[in-house]
C-alpha cells in the first residue's frame, strides 16, 4: 500500500473536471485507488463519491493505492496531482 497527501491549491477544490479525470486515470489500473478527506475514505472509481467528499482549495487530501501496479498507478496519480495540486 502506498499513500500520499496533498493540499488543494485551486481556489475552486475538486469539481467535476478534475474529479472525472481521475476517475478515468484511476480505471486505467487494477489497483485500487482510494481518496480520503478527514474521516471518510472513497473509492476514485466513482465521480459522485469524488464529489460528496467536496474537497475545497487549502484542503488535505491523501491518495491511497494498494494493488499489483500500484506503483506505477500513484506515479500516474502524482503526476497528475502536480499539475493540478500541490504535494505535501
Amino acid at each position: 500500500m502506498i499513500t500520499k497527501d496533498y493540499i488543494i491549491t485551486a481556489a475552486e477544490g475538486i469539481h467535476a473536471r478534475p474529479a472525472t479525470a481521475l476517475v478515468k486515470l484511476s480505471k486505467k489500473f487494477t489497483s485500487v485507488i482510494s481518496i480520503k478527506k478527514g474521516d471518510r475514505t472513497v473509492k476514485l472509481n466513482s465521480l459522485l463519491n469524488i464529489l460528496a467528499l467536496a474537497a475545497k482549495g487549502g484542503d488535505t487530501i491523501t491518495i491511497i493505492g494498494e494493488g499489483e501496479d500500484e506503483v506505477a498507478a500513484m506515479g500516474a496519480i502524482d503526476i497528475f496531482f502536480q499539475e493540478e495540486l500541490k504535494h505535501l
